[in-house]
């Protein structure tokens, strides 16, 4: 069963989910070139000590970091270290707080200056990806329905998705029942009921969908070696239609 969540409850998520779209705000403002990736991460951990909050990911299943920072063929959980940003890579910045017990959960891809125009196209298609998905996150529709309108989006420009990771329900957890794929039939899987709490995030490439995880364990990259972008936001589904409450991290 999954679970669903109370107006008390969703209104703790809200507030989860608007410090997490804050932090993401605050650090696509601080990326540029010659930049260290780890500058990335203690920022994070700065931003949600004052907001009150507590990391999701630092030490969630040993992840060493307060966010992830993924660079150019970085697909996802990329460690922040001394890798240093440059002109026209591509940055994606995933980061979770707790609030109260309750989590939130979202992803943003930023450009270091200019970049390709087919890194432009890549960052477009998956945030309308995401879109898409979440326009689908409604209730009576299937879990699937979001799937399926993330992967046409994907597909019709020339797009690989990964099929690797995948979304997730979110709430007293920061990973819960049900896996969301960002690829699938449509009209399938369970259907949306009001309450519900969704992790939705395409994770897109620009060419093939294999990945390969690193040494360090975390890192998933390119198979190609192509660039990647990832976009994120934890949507609750309601009476009124999807509500993104991680609304400010774009």
């Amino acid at each position: 069963m999954i679970e669903l969540k109370t107006e008390p409850e969703l209104e703790v998520m809200r507030r989860a989910g608007r410090i997490v779209a804050g932090l993401l705000e605050h650090l696509a403002g601080a990326v540029r070139a010659g930049l260290k990736t780890r500058q990335l991460d203690e920022a994070s951990a700065a931003y949600l000590r004052q907001a009150g909050a507590t990391p999701a990911f630092l030490g969630y299943r040993g992840f060493p970091a307060t966010v992830c920072v993924s660079v150019n063929e970085e697909v996802v959980h990329g460690i922040p270290g001394n890798r240093i940003l440059r002109e026209g890579d591509l940055v994606s910045l995933d980061a979770g707080a707790i609030l109260d017990g309750w989590y939130a959960d979202a992803a943003v891809t930023v450009a270091v200056g200019a970049v390709s125009k087919d890194a432009r196209r890549l960052m477009d298609a998956t945030r309308q990806a995401l879109e898409d998905g979440i326009r689908q996150a409604v209730i009576g529709n299937r879990l699937s329905d979001i799937s399926h309108a993330v992967q046409q989006r994907v597909e019709a420009q020339g797009f690989g998705i990964v099929r690797d990771f995948v979304g997730h329900g979110i709430g007293r957890a920061l990973h819960e029942d049900p896996p969301i794929p960002n690829f699938g039939v449509p009209h399938a899987g369970p259907r949306l009921k009001a309450g519900m709490v969704l992790a939705i995030e395409p994770m897109v490439t620009l060419g093939s969908h294999e990945v390969q995880l690193q040494a360090d364990g975390w890192t998933a990259i390119t198979k190609d070696r192509s660039l990647a972008a990832h976009f994120e936001h934890t949507v609750a589904v309601t009476d009124h239609g999807p509500e993104v409450l991680t609304a400010r991290c774009e």
